[in-house]
């Protein structure tokens, strides 16, 4: 089968077109945004966005698991120590504050998350490892006195 050279010039104008096209989304994401974006508990209980907002990145509560059944929109933060805040929704909260990136750890430090099930504020850092899991830490002052979370990218 004989192709027209218009056709072949076709052809190849859209797989050229295509190739620009990954390779620009092919870009690495800078460092300091790879945590940025939609993540899963490793417990598939918790879903949270994060993002970067004037230098800071920030995280909201997207979903979580209600064993009880109600609503997502049921839940408040009815633990949080400000008598005023204690009937804000769980979900949409905003739990995590301040992370600043550190180049030379390739990690997010000096940050602030909040507990809603405690009503308590915990110092917070965060890395990504090598699977790709996000890991957040809420300690007490010292690192080695925390909790740490795992969550996959979605």
């Amino acid at each position: 089968m004989i192709i027209p050279l218009s056709t072949k010039y076709l052809i190849s104008t859209i797989i050229f077109s295509l190739f620009v096209i990954f390779a620009a989304n092919a870009q690495a994401v800078p460092p300091r945004e790879k945590i940025c974006g939609h993540w899963e508990s490793a417990n598939n209980t918790l879903i949270i966005t994060i993002s970067l907002v004037k230098n800071e990145y920030k995280a909201v509560i997207d979903w979580f698991s209600d064993t009880e059944g109600k609503p997502l929109d049921y839940w408040k933060d009815r633990h949080n120590p400000d008598p005023k805040l204690r009937n804000r929704k769980i979900h949409g909260l905003s739990i995590l504050r301040g992370l600043t990136y550190h180049a030379d750890t390739k990690s997010w430090e000096d940050g602030m998350i909040y507990d809603s099930k405690h009503g308590k504020e915990w110092n917070a850092s965060a890395y990504i490892d090598d699977l790709g899991l996000l890991r957040v830490k809420g300690y007490w002052h010292f690192k080695f006195i925390g909790r740490t979370m795992k969550f996959r990218r979605i």
